[in-house]
């Protein structure tokens, strides 16, 4: 095991023999050699939310919504020992040839863990839903998996963005997120608490914004949280250029000199940035001391001596044979499958008896969409059009293909009249058997803000619709009256109302990583059974919403929305198969509840087993119900299975106004099924939940 005493003693001793300058210059992303004292230059920068970003070639998994769609801890967490094993490997490579630039270090700044409270964020794709719980379990795996559980860390994770951060994107260096204490401890902290008190995330990073006032990257009110009330022991690093935003935007200090002082004194270790450049001039002017300097110093040490950057760890011997392996391929594809949602299907999937198939729409041969925002290069690609057309040629069927039209323009030549590509879509949805039509985004439509150090250029949606003449397609093609199968790449939710209604099936593919267009075609010509859940709401409208703005939970979510607001809910998902439970009993231990169930199906699938808790007593509790369990399944044909699922027993706690945690009451409602137990769920599922009432 990681023996951090050990490490700290090692930093503090190193540190104790650099400069005050040299100390300051060590908290700078891109720190550099020291070389008197045999210190390599290090950038501490590195992303990997969904597989080794920006560093040349490496398996490109899915988005992270994807992730969340998943429901599963142990394959999460085997995902991302696999992106550490390609980062090591990238590292060891890079380090022989002395190349020691951005995106090649073992910082990574992963995962993000902001809730998805509003659809328009163009973020929320790299999270993992808009569910506390569902974040936490699979923010927990996905930190286990990077870190590892041998000597030296494999590599170091980080917790992001630290705290109430989920948009606007072209606000966030100046806005300023409201947030109650209830929601604080309700909704937005404890993922963050569970990385740190459950998995010892390495490293937490600070959000643009502020909350309630102070600035994330120099917040005393959150340090304190982190620090003092969940014991983090790891460091603290900026958001890129956030510090310089004290100054610019928020106006909370006056010059790049304050901003450094502000942000070092209340606990953000290193910068990524360049406002720490004026370290050594705030030091001469004494708006910091060389304490504060060499704690955070200490800090940043301690991580490098924890992941054996001073001398032999483990994991040397990895290198360019252990990056975008076939088997990581292959893992890239499975986590695709599992986390494709079959929305609707009137009988049509998976396809049978066909001669040709339509594939139509701007992103059956979209490269982009692939990947979503922070990815890195893949060595192959597959799109839904040639994963399709691979599929479809092993069983003599003939596809067609018209692009249909562009994603977000009217016309795909420059000088042609709008729709240039209509009248070629509706021969190719005439002429063939069943049409496959492939709709959506992509990082150039929902994404980052464009600025310094980011690359992307989607920033948030302002609405659900489907952007350009995507509705004209939809409905243009879906008027010819073929079967049409709608596929939704993307990595939000968007207006899905004339589909619903008028569409044949739909599925949810995500942004489903470089390979995915053979997962698509798998799930279509059912290879497999689709077996992913929403990890987010899909609303039939934002009509009732609060404004972008308000961080309130009012109506956001499956917890507090109405159920007239919702299209398809958090948690649902069809299958090729109707599992159901059968019996469901309560075992009461001592920290936790066992909830023993007996499930099973009328075909071989895979599906998520869910449970749902409802405080029926006190006045604290969340509008509706909240997620407390969840296990993914295998289920054979005709078995009845016996599946255990674990409740905490702080699931049983309702959050005060004050924030406090309190049980409150008495009688509890347990809901176990394959989905919500909401009305729409239960009509859509059309497979019934078991409900089980717990008495404290």
């Amino acid at each position: 095991m990681r023996n951090r005493k050990w490490a700290e003693e090692k930093a503090r001793e190193l540190v104790s023999r650099m400069t005050v300058k040299e100390k300051a210059s060590q908290l700078r992303y891109d720190s550099p050699a020291i070389p008197r004292l045999n210190i390599p230059a290090y950038n501490w920068w590195n992303e990997a939310i969904h597989g080794v970003a920006r560093a040349g070639t490496a398996t490109i998994f899915p988005q992270a919504i994807a992730f969340g769609a998943i429901f599963d801890e142990e394959f999460i967490e085997k995902i991302a020992d696999i992106i550490s094993t390609e980062c090591r490997a990238k590292y060891n490579e890079a380090r022989k040839r002395g190349d020691r630039d951005i995106y090649k270090g073992l910082t990574l700044w992963a995962p993000n863990i902001n809730i998805f409270r509003d659809p328009r964020w163009g973020r929320g794709q790299e999270t993992y839903g808009e569910d506390p719980y569902l974040t936490s379990r699979l923010g927990c795996a996905f930190v286990r998996g990077l870190q590892g559980d041998k000597r030296f860390l494999k590599t170091a994770a980080c917790a992001k963005h630290f705290a109430v951060h989920s948009g606007p994107e072209d606000l966030r260096h100046e806005f300023n997120a409201i947030a109650t204490k209830k929601d604080m401890e309700e909704t937005y902290l404890p993922a963050f608490k569970a990385l740190v008190v459950e998995a010892d995330v390495e490293a937490v990073m600070g959000a643009y914004n502020r909350t309630n006032g102070e600035p994330c990257c120099a917040s005393p009110t959150l340090q304190s949280i982190l620090r003092e009330k969940w014991g983090f022991r790891g460091h603290f690093v900026s958001d890129c250029w956030a510090i310089r935003d004290f100054h610019e935007y928020h106006k909370v200090t006056k010059n790049a000199m304050e901003s450094a002082a502000l942000a070092l004194k209340n606990g953000c270790d290193v910068n990524c940035g360049c406002t720490y450049l004026s370290l050594i001039p705030a030091f001469s002017k004494g708006l910091v001391t060389d304490e504060d300097i060499t704690r955070s110093c200490i800090r940043l040490f301690t991580t490098r001596f924890l992941l054996g950057m001073f001398g032999e760890t483990e994991w040397d011997s990895l290198g360019i044979e252990d990056v975008d392996t076939p088997e990581h391929a292959d893992l890239a594809i499975e986590a695709a499958r599992k986390s494709i949602v079959l929305l609707k299907n009137d009988g049509v999937l998976p396809l049978k008896n066909v001669s040709s198939i339509g594939v139509i729409g701007p992103n059956a041969d979209n490269r982009i969409a692939l990947a979503g925002n922070y990815h890195g290069t893949a060595s192959r690609y597959i799109t839904p059009l040639e994963g399709i057309e691979d599929e479809a040629r092993r069983r003599g069927i003939n596809v067609k293909y018209s692009l249909g039209c562009t994603k977000s323009s009217f016309h795909d030549e420059d000088l042609a009249q709008t729709g240039d590509r209509m009248s070629e879509a509706l021969a190719v949805a005439e002429s063939c058997d069943v049409v496959v039509l492939v709709l959506g985004l992509d990082e150039t439509l929902e994404g980052e803000e464009h600025d310094t150090g980011n690359s992307g250029w989607g920033a948030d949606k302002t609405s659900l619709k489907l952007p350009g003449m995507q509705e004209k397609l939809l409905e243009t093609v879906i008027n010819v009256g073929k079967p049409t199968i709608v596929l939704i790449e993307a990595g939000s939710a968007v207006d899905l109302n004339y589909a619903s209604e008028h569409a044949s099936a739909i599925l949810d593919i995500w942004y489903p990583g470089a390979r995915g267009g053979k997962a698509v075609a798998d799930i279509l010509f059912g290879n497999c059974s689709p077996s992913g859940k929403l990890p987010i709401t899909f609303y039939k409208t934002l009509d009732g919403m609060p404004d972008y703005t308000d961080y309130s939970m009012r109506n956001r979510t499956y917890r507090f929305v109405d159920d007239s607001q919702v299209l398809y809910p958090f948690g649902f998902g069809l299958s090729y198969g109707s599992p159901s439970v059968i019996s469901a009993n309560i075992l009461d231990c001592r920290n936790r509840i066992i909830i023993r169930t007996e499930v099973t199906t009328d075909s071989d699938i895979e599906n998520v087993l869910q449970v749902y808790v409802k405080d029926l007593d006190s006045a604290y509790a969340v509008k509706n119900h909240s997620l407390c369990a969840f296990k993914r399944v295998t289920l054979k044909k005709g078995n009845v299975q016996t599946v255990d699922l674990f409740v905490d027993k702080k699931s049983l706690l309702s959050i005060d106004d004050s924030g406090e945690s309190i049980l409150q009451g008495k009688r509890y409602l347990f809901s176990i099924g394959f989905s919500q137990p909401d009305k729409i769920s239960l009509k859509l599922m059309k497979i019934p939940t078991i409900t089980v009432e717990y008495t404290v």
